[in-house]
């Protein structure tokens, strides 16, 4: 006999979870849809020479790889934004700017932990064609809009720009082929904290479980400059802005910084929604401009729960040709955990509405008359078809599963041409 189980890093969702998630896909759906995008699906398998070379190399050892019949070798997508590269470049009258969304499943094979599993969900959406910082605008507004109608109250949309950032590798006097690996390790800081920054940074260190994690081999004067750099902050947009001047001088990479948090402020997202914060870089290599994400300020512990930015050469390593492009992705199973924590998100146990019983096999006419004319005017109603006989236990399975409403019918309510209703939620039977 087979024992079930599932390999680490996986797991199930079971009904209530699923029903959970499906209210919160259905309402960002709703906000990325009044935007205007529009949904593309795609295949969990793409050809490895397509995933490899669109991220770092952290990225790269995580590919879950497969090899088809033909021996030729796959695998399954680490993210959507690679995926929606390749079909840029392979569907060319796609109208442009191609404005998209798409929430599917991605598999990264790392070390399993406590909410971390190789297999999660993602829900992207995604300007691709335009230059214009308007798209830019419009993803940041975007990622606002969403967690209102999730409706959280206290959240904070972070953002800042990798163009910055390469003004402080010049400034740090660090070879701008080695961007990947500094910003890597510049994501990490909100949760490694400033000091194993700085080790990483430099000679690097032994984790809490012994593992030596690589320093980058910087020197000292140029981590304090980083950390100069890290140390420019305040609660206004244009503060931030202001320090980064003094810092730098003037810049064209600042002043588009600039620009979109110009826009925000015209249409209403203000310093208490959307913050300029320079230390955010995002790891994935492929970011070029803008990189934003949000953090929910009554649930810190789950981190990021979107974010994105600016790729504007991932489409090149399919045309030859730079096509600019900015998106955003929710982590979905980590927002609903944050949404399940903050009570956000109802736990609803099943789709019906009502459970017609089943207390007389000669009355299973009735029963489908009833169960089919109840679903025909729009109530999800489900027909008992289980094995108990009596109503004690199908009514059990009804407060199991938290239906609301149960109907009673047996010889007697067909005599007298009624129905008995149960309220569940409060015992009480009516008679109608």
């Amino acid at each position: 006999m087979t024992e079930p189980r599932l390999s680490r890093g996986l797991r199930d969702l079971l009904p209530d979870q699923t029903l959970a998630r499906q209210e919160m896909v259905d309402i960002i759906r709703r906000v990325y849809e009044l935007y205007g995008f529009v949904p593309l699906s795609t295949p969990a398998i793409e050809y490895l020479d397509v995933l490899s070379g669109s991220a770092g190399q952290e990225t790269q050892q995580s590919i879950f790889r497969v090899t088809n019949p033909e021996r030729e070798e796959l695998g399954l997508r680490f993210d959507l934004t690679v995926p929606l590269a390749r079909v840029i470049a392979q569907y060319a009258d796609l109208p442009r700017p191609f404005r998209r969304y798409q929430v599917s499943p991605v598999w990264r094979a790392d070390k399993p932990d406590k909410g971390r599993f190789r297999e999660f969900t993602q829900f992207d959406l995604d300007s691709v064609g335009t230059e214009s910082e308007i798209a830019d605008t419009e993803i940041i507004a975007g990622m606002c809009d969403t967690l209102s109608a999730l409706r959280i109250e206290r959240y904070q949309v972070r953002f800042s720009s990798r163009t910055i950032l390469n003004l402080l590798l010049d400034f740090a006097g660090i070879p701008q082929e080695r961007s990947v690996d500094v910003f890597r390790v510049l994501d990490k800081l909100d949760k490694a904290g400033i000091d194993k920054v700085r080790l990483e940074l430099m000679q690097g260190y032994k984790d809490e479980s012994g593992d030596f994690i690589r320093g980058l081999g910087l020197v000292q004067n140029q981590v304090d400059r980083i950390e100069k750099f890290l140390a420019i902050k305040s609660d206004s947009r244009n503060d931030v802005l202001t320090q980064v001047r003094d810092l730098f001088g003037q810049s064209p990479n600042i002043d588009a910084v600039a620009r979109i948090s110009d826009h925000l402020y015209a249409l209403g997202y203000g310093d208490d929604r959307v913050s300029l914060d320079l230390s955010i870089a995002r790891g994935l290599a492929y970011y070029t401009g803008p990189v934003f994400e949000a953090v929910l300020l009554d649930a810190p512990q789950f981190g990021s729960i979107f974010g994105g930015g600016r790729y504007d050469n991932l489409v090149m390593r399919f045309l030859g040709e730079r096509i600019p492009a900015v998106g955003a992705s929710i982590g979905v199973d980590r927002l609903l955990a944050a949404l399940t924590y903050l009570g956000k998100i109802g736990k609803q146990k099943s789709t019906a509405r009502v459970l017609i019983t089943n207390m007389d096999p000669a009355l299973a006419d009735d029963y489908l008359k009833m169960t089919w004319e109840l679903r025909r005017a729009g109530v999800p109603t489900e027909l008992y078809i289980g094995t108990a006989k009596g109503p004690g236990k199908q009514l059990k399975y009804a407060d199991q599963y938290e239906i609301p409403l149960a109907i009673l019918y047996g010889t007697n309510e067909k005599s007298q041409g009624v129905v008995t209703v149960k309220d569940m939620s409060v015992g009480r039977e009516q008679t109608k």
